[in-house]
């Protein structure tokens, strides 16, 4: 018989509990990490998921982020939401191999993009990023398994994934989805805002493995499979 999952506060676990109770289960780990409101929006009325997200979500984030070995983001999502430049190497995910404008000024190898051979952008991201750090991952579409083999091989076995829906979906696709990290906040948006995950459809079973909460807040672990 399986034992019940419990729900732990998270202002009792310290920065290094937080850290722990997030080690990944396998070698390489993909995880990826959303909020949504409690009816499933994803972003708030303004379309980012930063006017949603609070004090607990943001502790988390900052938890997955210092374990990351590379973040894997959509370049849509990178330009919403206005990403600087983060501590780990950023893999933009894009088939145009659109760099997006704020990415642009970044040093040498911290930032990535994964296309392929047919994007119109091929030569324009060679040529802003280094031919060393664009991924090129099939004719037409991205070969997910084939990015998450190559990040590995660059010693990058923590992968975390922020986003959007749409790239979200595409990975759970392609199976190379290990772990669902998901904040839900205590708020109803209404509308018709994005859910977590969008366009590709999948029908994923997932386990929980973790369950937190803070005022409301309820921060979990679901692992796929």
């Amino acid at each position: 018989m399986t034992e019940r999952l419990k729900i732990q506060q998270l202002a009792d676990l310290s920065d290094d509990d937080l850290r722990d109770a997030y080690a990944p289960m396998g070698d390489p780990w993909l995880r990826v990490n959303f909020v949504s409101t409690v009816d499933g929006a994803a972003t708030g009325s303004d379309g980012l998921s930063k006017s949603i997200n609070d004090d607990a979500d943001a502790r988390v984030f900052d938890a997955l982020r210092a374990r990351a070995h590379c973040l894997v983001v959509g370049a849509g999502t990178l330009r919403d939401e206005e990403y600087d430049v983060p501590r780990v190497p950023v893999v933009v995910v894009s088939r145009s191999a659109d760099v997006p404008p704020n990415l642009r000024e970044a040093p040498s190898g911290r930032v990535l993009m994964a296309t392929v051979e047919t994007s119109d952008g091929l030569s324009e991201a060679r040529s802003a990023l280094g031919e060393e750090n664009v991924l090129v991952l099939g004719r037409e579409e991205i070969d997910f398994v084939e990015l998450k083999q190559q990040l590995a091989a660059r010693g990058w076995t923590e992968q975390l994934c922020e986003g959007g829906p749409s790239l979200f979906a595409d990975l759970l696709a392609a199976g190379v989805v290990d772990e669902l990290c998901w904040t839900v906040v205590p708020r109803l948006i209404g509308g018709d805002g994005p859910r977590i995950a969008t366009g590709a459809e999948v029908d994923v079973a997932l386990r929980p493995a973790l369950l937190l909460e803070q005022d409301g807040t309820l921060l979990g672990r679901w692992l796929v499979g």
